[in-house]
């Protein structure tokens, strides 16, 4: 037999553990999320859900047009950003560093790296007023003025995704 408190008291502490766990189920996705780096392009981009294969060649600019024949314009960040090297080791596996020689290469057939701004505030209003504008800030500095393309999980850097 069981004592009727007892089993109250059971069932009271099951509720109580229900309860808390409920709550820390969308803290933990938040906390998650907050580890993402996010890919942005001008409102007027029209392909979401684009792959890190796909960002690849936009950022090496081997992919030079969107579909509406718009000339895309990949935003970095200064190749010692925080920011810029997780952004650039999830997307490569590689440091902007150990980029340089690929894009000495390419600058000798004409092609030009990325523009690169100084801030998340500058890639937020560059992307915003750019017309083919694609560029990363972490997922906390998103508003309204761009469009969310992509999301990039950082495994290891997060500390690079404060929002400024």
């Amino acid at each position: 037999m069981t004592n009727p408190t007892i089993r109250t008291a059971w069932r009271r502490c099951a509720w109580l553990c229900g309860a808390l766990l409920s709550l820390a189920l969308p803290a933990a996705q938040a906390l998650d999320a907050a580890q993402d780096i996010v890919v942005i392009a001008h409102s007027d981009f029209d392909q979401r859900g684009m792959t890190p294969a796909e960002l690849a060649l936009i950022f090496r600019r081997t992919e030079l047009v969107d579909a509406r024949g718009v000339v895309l314009v990949p935003v970095n960040l200064p190749g010692t950003h925080a920011l810029r090297v997780a952004f650039s080791r999830a997307l490569f596996k590689q440091s902007p560093g150990d980029m340089e020689a690929y894009w000495n290469e390419r600058y000798f057939h004409g092609v030009a790296p990325p523009h690169v701004v100084t801030s998340v505030e500058a890639m937020l209003r560059f992307v915003a007023s750019t017309d083919g504008a694609i560029g990363y800030v972490p997922a906390c500095a998103v508003d309204e003025r761009v469009r969310v393309v992509a999301r990039l999980h950082l495994r290891e850097g997060a500390e690079a995704l404060r929002c400024e």
